[in-house]
């Protein structure tokens, strides 16, 4: 294995220079906002601010596919956060979820609005408030809600771990990638072993547990993140992939996916979504 050259750590670290390669600008050891900045409100009971990222990606899956069961109440305006440029460090976005991450939810369904921060939150809150695709009976939500907190709980060395140094870092760290890669194959064996017992992760019924996990793990074998589909061998996890291209034919996952996306085929792109016309007039193509 190659070597880069030793680095010693300091007794105390400070941070003195930027740090994350592409994501150098939005990093910092501090937390709170850096300027002031109300968020939008739409006509809607359920106001979402994110962006296309998978854990993103999640939660308008889920609103979508809400929605195509025939749940009016899970009409929600989506709002752009460009994390790139730092909208997640303004004063509304932080004063919905402190830790400055998308997605952030805000629920005005009731009396006095609800935030709701972290993906797995926001998943399981509107599983609850509209008694969908979360199991009831006490053995099969234990077992959806496990899979929903392995996904919370392992994305972290997908995404932060194998994503970062394989995509993103400023320069290629052979043991950081090795490290990663190791992990996230594991992972992906994991998964692949109860799928080939199980035609959803929870079961046999699709859930917010499949939600969670498909755009992360489905999208590392469909190559829709990180480019690394051949490096990791995708081809090897034959029953992630059969679920991945099953979840990923959904009408409202498809949707779900364009919500917020800024990047990828213009025709793909609806930055921002306020009815479900949306999807015919206001997508990039069709603006641009």
């Amino acid at each position: 294995m190659s070597q880069t050259s030793e680095y010693q750590p300091p007794r105390v670290w400070t941070w003195d220079q930027p740090s994350g390669g592409r994501f150098a600008n939005i990093n910092r050891p501090v937390s709170g906002p850096t300027h002031e900045r109300a968020l939008p409100v739409g006509k809607h009971p359920l106001q979402l601010y994110s962006q296309a990222t998978p854990n993103g990606v999640k939660v308008t899956i889920l609103l979508e596919e809400l929605l195509a069961q025939g749940h009016a109440g899970a009409e929600y305006d989506a709002w752009l956060i460009r994390i790139g440029e730092g909208d997640q460090f303004g004063s509304g976005f932080v004063g919905v979820n402190p830790n400055s991450k998308i997605p952030a939810l805000v629920d005005r369904s009731g009396p006095a609005p609800i935030r709701v921060f972290e993906s797995g939150a926001i998943l399981t809150h509107l599983a609850e408030k509209f008694g969908a695709f979360l199991p009831t009976e006490p053995a099969a939500r234990a077992e959806c809600l496990s899979w929903l907190f392995w996904q919370v709980g392992s994305a972290p060395y997908v995404g932060g771990g194998f994503g970062h140094f394989y995509a993103y870092a400023p320069v290629k760290i052979e043991y950081a990638i090795n490290r990663f890669a190791m992990e996230a194959k594991r992972q992906l064996d994991v998964l692949d072993q109860r799928l080939a017992a199980h035609e959803f992760v929870a079961g046999n019924d699709y859930t917010i547990a499949d939600m969670a996990i498909w755009p992360w793990y489905g999208g590392l074998v469909l190559n829709q993140v990180y480019g690394a589909a051949e490096f990791l061998s995708a081809e090897d996890y034959r029953h992630v992939l059969r679920w991945a291209r099953a979840i990923g034919e959904r009408p409202a996952v498809r949707r779900g996916r364009m919500v917020n996306r800024t990047s990828g085929d213009p025709s793909e792109q609806l930055w921002e979504r306020h009815d479900a016309s949306d999807f015919d007039t206001r997508t990039q193509d069709k603006i641009a």
